[in-house]
């Protein structure tokens, strides 16, 4: 999908997870959420496991990592994770790119749905799965990690970073940081307090890969409507109020990193309030 001569990017999927919807919407009263996402039998919901590749000045960039390859049959089955075309790796394959030439891996938060494929078992330990690559994590989310409480324990898990420090391959950034001349990620404070976006800027268009900043496009909808997931909902509601007049002054395409009903799309005015309408991804 290119969008300039230098800049190029695809969408690569690490499969579903079937969660429980109310996670995903927090507070809204199933009720109201069901009518436009219908649950499952055991109140479940589907969430995109989506990857962004992007391909710019000489650099291949990977944002976010899926859950990886080292989870067990257990832990598949309480994450509900299913994968009809494959894993990250064997999407990557699709688009002929083997990890070891996988320069940038930015990671927009450390929730194990995000960065589980940042290390891979190998020869009986731990190993960074895109071996030649820089990971760029945000200084305050490792903090967090590193230190997690009774509420983030369960999702931020040592396995899926800490080999990275050992081995090297971990960049600490402070703050919004520009990658390449097109490619920059922004903090987006609530759904952890160091969350950020990746941002594509060529050409007069402006993309966005939304990861945990709005789950759904219903939580870019309405400021009100924010996941259980977010440590911080209020700065999220704060946070989403820019980011929507933000998108719309910019024309900003937007990804949705766990929707599968509106993977990509933009946000327009209806009257009072918004709405995300679809674009299509080719």
């Amino acid at each position: 999908m290119p969008i300039l001569q230098d800049l190029e990017y695809h969408i690569v999927s690490d499969g579903v997870s079937w969660t429980d919807g109310g996670g995903a919407f927090g507070l809204v009263p199933r009720v109201i959420w069901a009518k436009h996402l219908p649950p499952d039998e055991q109140n479940r919901i589907p969430l995109a496991l989506t990857s962004l590749l992007i391909r710019s000045e000489g650099k291949t960039i990977l944002v976010d990592t899926g859950y990886g390859r080292k989870m067990g049959d257990k832990a598949q089955q309480v994450a509900g994770l299913v994968r009809p075309e494959g894993d990250l790796l064997e999407g990557l394959a699709r688009l002929d790119v083997l990890p070891e030439q996988i320069d940038i891996v930015i990671n927009t938060h450390l929730h194990a749905d995000h960065c589980g494929g940042n290390t891979i078992e190998q020869d009986d330990r731990l190993a960074p799965t895109f071996p030649n690559a820089v990971y760029y994590i945000q200084r305050l989310e490792w903090s967090d990690a590193i230190a997690p409480n009774e509420r983030t324990q369960a999702t931020y898990l040592p396995a899926n970073y800490a080999p990275l420090q050992e081995s090297g391959h971990l960049k600490l950034i402070n703050g919004n940081t520009q990658i390449t001349r097109h490619v920059r990620t922004a903090v987006t404070r609530g759904h952890t307090r160091a969350h950020q976006v990746v941002i594509l800027e060529a050409d007069g268009k402006t993309l966005v890969f939304m990861a945990d900043l709005a789950t759904l496009h219903y939580q870019f909808q309405r400021l009100a409507w924010v996941t259980a997931y977010d440590v911080e909902p209020l700065e999220t509601i704060e946070s989403k109020r820019y980011w929507q007049q933000w998108a719309l002054a910019h024309d900003a395409v937007l990804i949705f990193q766990h929707d599968t009903q509106i993977p990509m799309g933009k946000l327009v005015a209806d009257g009072n309030r918004f709405k995300v309408e679809p674009v299509s991804i080719d």
